[in-house]
C-alpha cells in the first residue's frame, strides 16, 4: 500500500502532508480519551508497542510483491484490531510505518504523510462498522467470519481507495493509471478473503489461552462483552 515515490511530487505533496498530520492528530486526541477513561497508560503503552513491532514485521518479513500502482502488504489491521482494539492499532500502525520508512525505505519518506492517511483512516472506518455488526454483549473472540470479513472488506478496501486517490491525484484519469488501480485492487481481493481466516486462527487461539487475558495485552473487549 506505500505510494511509490514519484506518484504525488512537487507541491501535490503538501496535502499527503496536511491529511497525514492530520491522521495522526486524530489518534494522538483517540489516545488521550481511552486513558482518561480507561486510567492505565502502561496498557497502552505495551499495547501499542507489539502492534509497532508486530506491524513493522509484516512490512519487513512478510511477502510485498508490486502490483500495479503500489505494492500489496498483508497488514493483519483487523486481526491488531480485534485483540488490541483500536487506538493500539493505530498508534502500531503509526510507529511502524515511521520505523519502517526510516529505517528501511529512506525514499518512502516523502510519501509518509499519504501512507499513514492510507492506513490511519481505515482503521478508524472499520472501528465504526464494528460498533454497528457486532452486538455490545458479543466478546471479540466470539467474532463470526462473515463479521470478520466485513471489518477486512472495510479495512482493506479503504486502503485501495486511498491508494486509488492518491495515484489519481498524482498522475491523472488516464488508461494507465486506471488499469494499474485496478491491479492492484483485484489483488487485494485475495486479501479480503485471507485475511478473516488468520483473525479466526488468531481468536481461536486467544480463545484456547484464556490465560493470555492475564497478560495485560489484550484489550478487554477480546474476552468480554462491551
Amino acid at each position: 500500500m506505500h505510494i511509490e515515490p514519484g506518484v504525488v511530487d512537487g507541491a501535490k505533496i503538501v496535502l499527503g502532508t496536511a491529511t497525514g498530520v492530520a491522521s495522526v492528530g486524530i489518534v494522538a486526541k483517540l489516545a488521550v480519551d481511552h486513558v482518561k477513561q480507561n486510567g492505565n497508560i502502561l496498557a497502552l503503552a505495551g499495547r501499542s508497542a507489539a502492534a509497532s513491532a508486530m506491524v513493522l514485521g509484516f512490512f519487513e518479513f512478510l511477502p510485498h510483491p508490486p502490483v500495479g500502482v503500489s505494492e500489496v502488504h498483508l497488514i493483519l489491521g483487523t486481526t491488531l484490531f480485534l485483540i488490541l482494539g483500536t487506538v493500539p492499532t493505530a498508534i502500531g500502525l503509526i510507529f511502524g510505518l515511521v520505523a519502517q520508512s526510516f529505517l528501511f525505505s529512506p525514499s518512502d519518506i516523502p510519501q509518509l504523510g499519504m501512507n499513514l492517511t492510507t492506513l490511519i483512516l481505515p482503521v478508524l472506518a472499520m472501528t465504526a462498522l464494528a460498533r454497528r455488526i457486532i452486538p455490545a454483549d458479543t466478546p471479540y473472540t466470539e467474532v463470526s467470519y462473515t463479521q470478520a470479513a466485513k471489518l477486512s472488506a472495510v479495512f482493506q478496501g479503504g486502503i485501495v481507495a486511498w491508494v486509488a486517490f492518491w495515484v489519481f491525484y498524482g498522475q491523472g484519469f488516464t488508461a494507465e493509471t486506471l488499469a494499474n488501480a485496478g491491479a492492484f485492487a483485484s489483488v487485494y481481493i485475495i486479501v479480503v478473503l485471507l485475511e478473516p481466516i488468520i483473525d479466526l486462527g488468531a481468536l481461536a487461539l486467544a480463545k484456547t489461552f484464556r490465560r493470555f487475558e492475564k497478560t495485560g495485552l489484550p484489550h478487554a473487549r477480546l474476552y468480554q462483552p462491551a
